[in-house]
């Protein structure tokens, strides 16, 4: 169908269902006035894609992983992009970023940058120098020139400011205000009789934490330990509940749509968010979990660590781990679930989602895509 509407075209390296932020950003941009489109990769556990109101493609790759796969995978980006038409390109995270810059650049057309995260800190890199190398020298050589880019902090803003002498807009990754639907613990096959810890996230992986919290739940009585999602430690994971006998403690749940991950949210009575200390990405990172379980009205126990501390003190919505040890973790979580405070941080929990608004974070994104446009 003819229109004469700008086309953004919006691209991630991920399978597009689980990426909240990236659907935002689709959302924006069409209510800025744009066709969208945005295009993934199709992975062989993907859930279907859902029906958004903008244009979705997910490409089919060979490689799952290693140096082949991030070859291809912005090899058949570049040329996606080069023969697609488009009035704005949307590059999301450094593994995204080349072929848009290139194609940007030969077709003289404006490029937006957005940094999930600090992507040359990550674990996967900091335990590899010479992959660390390149991902650093590609990121040295590009964000510099960049016009337009933002981020999910200020803690990152600032870093990518002092190293590149690039300013970032922060746009946060604060999820929609969301209408809990309470299908009730039976129909979740949760006991009614335990208290319920939850983990959630795609990216359940090293250093996280998630170790420690299965070894913790030995410490832990009349509750039950639910991790929805997914990540490199899955499996690793599998094995602790086995080996610990947790099976009745501990409960693996793969990832799931949207929809019904919160329907587990919002039954939960503590929310995990502990990441370790181990990397400058994990230092300065403010997880999407944290605002799912504070809307959801979930109290949140987490790591003292910078963003996540400035969140969970406005409202006095959460308490901090003292460390990673399993046996102090689990002493930790007894004495919250026991404690009279939980109910009262619950109600804070809320008053906090309430002043963490999208709405806000909608306005000032909207208002720097139209500056560009201008």
């Amino acid at each position: 169908m003819f229109t004469t509407k700008k086309r953004a075209v919006v691209s991630v390296i991920n399978d597009l269902v689980t990426d909240g932020r990236v659907q935002k950003t689709c959302s924006v941009l069409t209510e800025a006035g744009y066709e969208v489109l945005v295009i993934g990769r199709k992975l062989p556990d993907s859930l279907p894609l859902p029906a958004w109101s903008y244009q979705a493609v997910r490409m089919h790759l060979l490689f799952k992983k290693g140096p082949l796969f991030y070859f291809f995978f912005n090899l058949r980006l570049f040329f996606k992009l080069l023969f697609t038409k488009a009035d704005l390109l949307f590059a999301n995270d450094l593994d995204t970023l080349w072929p848009n810059y290139q194609v940007a650049k030969l077709k003289g057309i404006k490029l937006i940058y957005d940094s999930h995260e600090l992507f040359c800190e990550v674990p996967e890199l900091t335990n590899s120098p010479i992959k660390k190398k390149i991902w650093e020298r590609l990121e040295g050589r590009i964000v510099p020139n960049l016009r337009h880019c933002i981020t999910v902090n200020q803690s990152i803003a600032d870093i990518f400011k002092k190293k590149y002498r690039v300013s970032f807009e922060v746009i946060k990754n604060i999820p929609e205000k969301t209408e809990f639907t309470r299908l009730g613990r039976e129909k979740l096959n949760i006991p009614l009789n335990k208290k319920v810890i939850l983990l959630q996230g795609a990216g359940i992986n090293i250093d996280r934490g998630a170790e420690e919290l299965v070894k913790a739940m030995a410490e832990v009585e009349e509750a039950i330990l639910l991790m929805i999602g997914g990540g490199d430690v899955w499996k690793k994971l599998e094995m602790l509940i086995k080996e610990m006998h947790l099976e009745n403690k501990v409960r693996l749940i793969k990832k799931l749509p949207k929809r019904e991950l919160l329907q587990y949210t919002v039954e939960a009575d503590l929310g995990i968010s502990i990441d370790k200390n181990s990397n400058l990405n994990y230092y300065n990172s403010l997880p999407n979990k944290i605002f799912d379980y504070l809307q959801a009205g979930v109290p949140v126990l987490c790591s003292p660590l910078p963003e996540l501390e400035k969140v969970i003190k406005l409202h006095d919505s959460g308490w901090f781990i003292d460390s990673h040890d399993p046996k102090d973790l689990g002493k930790k979580i007894k004495s919250i679930l026991n404690s009279e405070e939980l109910i009262r941080k619950r109600a804070n929990a809320l008053l906090t989602s309430e002043e963490l608004s999208w709405s806000k974070e909608k306005e000032k994104y909207l208002s720097f895509i139209k500056a560009i446009q201008g």
